[in-house]
């Protein structure tokens, strides 16, 4: 063994250690695999930053700009709306079905982009419906997972695992070359998690409303005679479909309706008491003809001064926590109007206790008289540029900010979902390359204005950028080393004289176990060049070897540290360790079996 080998597998197992127990961020840990690479000479400056101009980076940086697009412009909410009229499904329908669609759509757009929007609705559901979100959102992760596997551009993985055999001299996969196998995979798991979902924890909306506090943010709205939802009953607007409002108190004419129905018809001067979360406040307050606390949020009245007018386009929608001797404290929302630092707009207040506690007591006092106390927070609009002076006040802690994005028109929908079809297509029927389809699809949608580069640089996952950008190199070390052909000459001596169902299985039970520790992306730039050698000191075909790295690098579901789908689930507080390692666990077995006989049959018999 040569000292750059031993350096080699030095720096890894530092990379290992690092991921394992996050000792540091991803991009501390890219760069440490740079420089360590570098200043040691195992590869050359133009190979170390190599990682930043690699085709599969810029392919993921261009997928992820085009994901954001979808999100930003209500695709991806568009697709998944849907699913709320499966409410009434029992649940053991309503697992394989939820299972699917995430799977389907993960097989084309962001896996993660999906899985947030799911974790949205299922918590909207949850709270209206008593629809348990722990039944349904551990399966849609895994589903995502197994979806993101059955096309090319499927998942970040799968790009990294076909650029890096590429380099090896392997042949290129096709958008749909692995297809049958993901589908295979995705059917088991679909029909294993909705067999197991008695294992899953069962939560209540009670617990949601406690743990997310999604309903605290109380506002009251008043209709003008523009509105459109003049003349209309409660149930034919979107104030009463939208599952992130609940409609508390209606004011007509000083008579107040603790329980308005469904039934009601709107009329001009009602006032609204609601509890909503944030996105829908934002969708009320984009709404032509509606006042929020006597405030006009569509327009301004062309006799108030402009520097009362909000363009959403340049504002932001800041979350305030008061604090002992804030200096709003003991004002309520109408004695804040017109005395907000700043050009600030107050929206919403949301308080210290849970909704559901003091709901009572709401109906019984309009909320512009609610005074601020510490430990309440207040929502205020207010110019972008004028953000950082918040800063300078004292007793009061900026929580959170939220862009207000304008109403995105029909047409840019259609548009925004006809450039993904069109980049899917090209990328399918060869006409492109995916690199060249999503560079394609970027340029649309920056040309036709469905997508601002300022937005694009706020929401970009950096870390999976900086992360292919540094494990990249690693890669072209073990190579340059000779370190690949070290292990796969010493796995060799142990699998000498196994059939190939066997060491296919080996290479994908280690890898599958190592995406566990480290990640998914990480795993695969490891193993990759492992496998390829493997497999050419067997003199057996490459791509079963560099499959079964494709597959067993995406399939970490029995901890929630591998994926990042898992760990946005996990986060939430519903699962504990033990669901991930005993239901993740026996699919994974599962899934390794099966991969292991079918890939095995990809080799012919000598």
């Amino acid at each position: 063994m040569s000292i750059e080998i031993i350096y080699v597998f030095a720096v890894l197992f530092l990379v290992v250690l690092f991921f394992a127990f996050e000792i540091f961020p991803v991009d501390k840990i890219a760069f440490f695999i740079i420089v360590s690479l570098l200043l040691f000479g195992v590869v050359s400056p133009e190979e170390a930053i190599s990682g930043f101009s690699n085709s599969a980076t810029i392919t993921v940086l261009c997928l992820m700009i085009i994901a954001i697009a979808l999100e930003q412009n209500g695709i991806i909410n568009l697709l998944a709306n849907g699913l709320k009229k499966l409410r009434t499904l029992p649940i053991l329908l309503m697992i394989p079905v939820f299972m699917f669609i995430s799977g389907s759509i993960s097989a084309f757009i962001s896996t993660t982009a999906v899985v947030i929007v799911f974790i949205k609705i299922l918590t909207e559901l949850s709270v209206k419906y008593n629809i348990p979100r722990s039944k349904l959102l551990l399966p849609i992760s895994f589903a995502g997972i197994l979806g993101g596997s059955c096309t090319l551009m499927g998942t970040s993985t799968n790009l990294i695992v076909n650029s890096v055999a590429t380099k090896f001299g392997a042949e290129r996969f096709t958008f749909f070359e692995f297809s049958m196998y993901g589908l295979i995979f995705l059917a088991i798991g679909i029909v294993f998690i909705t067999l197991t979902s008695f294992l899953l924890p069962w939560d209540t909306s009670s617990n949601l409303n406690q743990e997310y506090e999604l309903d605290q943010y109380l506002t009251s709205i008043e209709f003008e005679p523009s509105s459109e939802l003049i003349d209309k009953k409660i149930m034919d607007t979107f104030l009463y479909n939208d599952l992130g409002i609940t409609l508390l108190k209606l004011t007509r004419n000083g008579i107040s309706n603790k329980s308005p129905g469904k039934y009601i018809t709107l009329q001009k001067g009602d006032k609204l008491l609601l509890s909503c979360n944030m996105d829908s406040l934002v969708k009320i307050k984009e709404t032509e003809g509606i006042l929020i606390n006597n405030y006009a949020v569509s327009g301004i009245d062309d006799n108030e001064d402009e520097s009362n007018e909000f363009d959403s386009q340049r504002n932001a929608i800041v979350e305030l926590l008061m604090l002992p001797g804030a200096p709003f404290l003991k004002r309520s929302i109408t004695e804040l109007k017109g005395k907000m630092i700043h050009g600030g707009l107050p929206l919403a207040i949301k308080r210290r206790k849970n909704i559901q506690n003091v709901t009572d007591k709401l109906l019984n006092i309009n909320v512009e008289k609610i005074k601020l106390k510490v430990g309440d927070r207040l929502l205020v609009e207010m110019p972008k540029d004028r953000l950082t002076d918040l800063s300078t006040v004292e007793n009061m802690a900026v929580l959170q900010e939220h862009t207000s994005y304008a109403s995105v028109s029909k047409y840019k929908k259609m548009l925004t979902f006809c450039i993904l079809i069109a980049v899917i297509g090209l990328a399918a029927s060869g006409v492109l390359s995916i690199l060249a389809s999503s560079l394609t699809g970027c340029f649309l949608l920056l040309m036709f204005n469905c997508i601002e580069l300022s937005k694009v640089y706020q929401n970009i996952n950096w870390e999976i950028i900086f992360l292919l950008a540094g494990m990249i190199p690693l890669g072209i070390a073990m190579n340059n080393s000779g370190a690949d052909v070290w292990v796969s000459s010493h796995l060799l001596e142990l699998i000498s004289g196994k059939q190939p169902t066997i060491i296919i299985g080996l290479i994908f039970l280690f890898t599958m176990l190592l995406s566990g520790i480290i990640s998914n992306n990480a795993t695969a730039i490891i193993m990759t060049p492992i496998a390829i050698s493997l497999a050419s000191a067997s003199n057996l075909p490459l791509k079963p070897f560099i499959l079964a790295v494709l597959f067993s690098a995406n399939f970490s579901f029995f901890t929630p540290l591998g994926y990042q789908t898992n760990t946005l689930v996990y986060g939430l507080g519903i699962y504990k360790f033990k669901h991930f390692l005993i239901i993740g666990g026996m699919l994974s077995i599962i899934l390794w079996i099966t991969a292991s006989f079918l890939l095995g049959n990809m080799i012919p018999e000598s």
